[in-house]
C-alpha cells in the first residue's frame, strides 16, 4: 500500500488546518467580552470613575490645600491623570484576569478552546476586550474629573496620552491573562491584585513627584513599569513628565512583546489548562 499522502492534501489527515485570520471568530470572541462586563457596566465602568473621584476629593483636601503646586502645576490637576490611567490600568487587568479563570472554575474553558481559532487570535480577542473596558473606563473617570470644580483635564499631547494609556493597559491585559492561566482560583487572582497591581500602582508616581524621593527610593520608582505609564500618561495632560518619553515608550513596547510571548506559549503549551 502506498502510505504517502496524496499531492492534493493541504495538511496531513487527522490535522486541522486553518489558513489566515478567522475574523468572524476573533470578533465573535472580542464582541462576546465587551457584552460580559457591559451588561454590568454600572460596576464595570462607572464604579471605577465614582471611586477614582473620591481619591481625588480626598487627597485634593488633604494634601492640595494653601495652593500647593507639583511639576509647576496645581496639585489638583497634577494627580488627576495619574489617577485615570490607574484606572485605566487596574480595569484592564480585572477584565483579563476573569474570563479564562472562571471558565476553568466553573468548567465553560471549553467555550474559549474549542471554537477554530490560534493562540494569537484567543489572546486578541480577550486582550482587545481588556482594553476596550479600560478606555471605557479612562473616559468616565475623565468626564467625571472635567464636570468636577478646580481641576483641569485638558489634553496638551494626545498621543502621549493615547500611547501610555494603550501601553499601560497592554500590560495589564497581558498580566491579567497570564494571572488567568495560571491561577486555580479566585483567591489566586485576588492575591496578584492586592500584592502586586494595588502596590505598584500606588508607588508609580500618582500622588507624587519621583525626583522629590531619597535616591534609593527614586532608583526603586525607575525600576517600576508603572512609573513610566503614570508619567507618560501626565505628559499627555501637563506637557510635563518626571521621566524620559523615548525610554519609557520604548521600554514598555519590548516590555508588552515579552509579556505577549509569555501568554502565547504558555497557551500553546496547555499549561494548567488542558493538562
Amino acid at each position: 500500500m502506498n502510505d504517502q499522502t496524496p499531492s492534493w492534501v493541504r495538511s496531513e489527515p487527522g490535522k486541522p488546518s486553518l489558513e489566515g485570520v478567522n475574523w468572524g471568530g476573533l470578533s465573535t470572541l472580542y464582541i462576546k467580552e465587551v457584552r460580559r462586563f457591559f451588561k454590568v457596566q454600572t460596576q464595570t465602568v462607572w464604579a471605577p470613575a465614582v471611586t477614582t473621584l473620591l481619591y481625588l476629593v480626598i487627597f485634593t483636601i488633604a494634601l492640595g490645600r494653601e495652593g500647593r503646586t507639583v511639576l509647576g502645576v496645581p496639585f489638583a490637576d497634577f494627580i488627576a491623570p495619574g489617577l485615570i490611567v490607574m484606572a485605566m490600568i487596574q480595569n484592564s487587568f480585572a477584565n483579563s484576569s476573569f474570563s479564562l479563570l472562571v471558565g476553568k472554575i466553573q468548567g465553560t474553558i471549553v467555550d474559549y478552546l474549542m471554537p477554530p481559532l490560534s493562540v494569537g487570535e484567543l489572546i486578541a480577542g480577550l486582550v482587545g476586550a481588556a482594553v476596550t473596558r479600560a478606555f471605557l473606563v479612562g473616559l468616565a473617570v475623565w468626564l467625571v474629573m472635567s464636570l468636577w470644580p478646580g481641576v483641569h483635564v485638558s489634553l496638551s499631547h494626545p498621543l502621549s496620552a493615547l500611547w501610555f494609556g494603550l501601553m499601560g493597559s497592554l500590560l495589564l491585559a497581558f498580566l491579567g491573562l497570564l494571572t488567568s492561566i495560571w491561577a486555580e482560583k479566585f483567591d489566586h487572582a485576588a492575591a496578584v491584585t492586592n500584592f502586586v497591581v494595588a502596590p505598584l500602582s500606588l508607588l508609580s508616581g500618582t500622588f507624587y513627584a519621583v525626583d522629590q524621593l531619597s535616591p534609593a527610593f527614586q532608583a526603586i520608582s525607575h525600576a517600576n513599569p508603572f512609573f513610566y505609564v503614570i508619567s507618560g500618561f501626565r505628559h499627555g495632560f501637563l506637557g510635563e513628565a518626571d521621566s524620559p518619553l523615548l525610554v519609557g515608550g520604548i521600554g514598555l513596547a519590548v516590555l508588552n512583546l515579552v509579556l505577549f510571548g509569555a501568554c502565547y506559549a504558555l497557551l500553546k503549551s496547555g499549561w494548567k489548562i488542558k493538562n
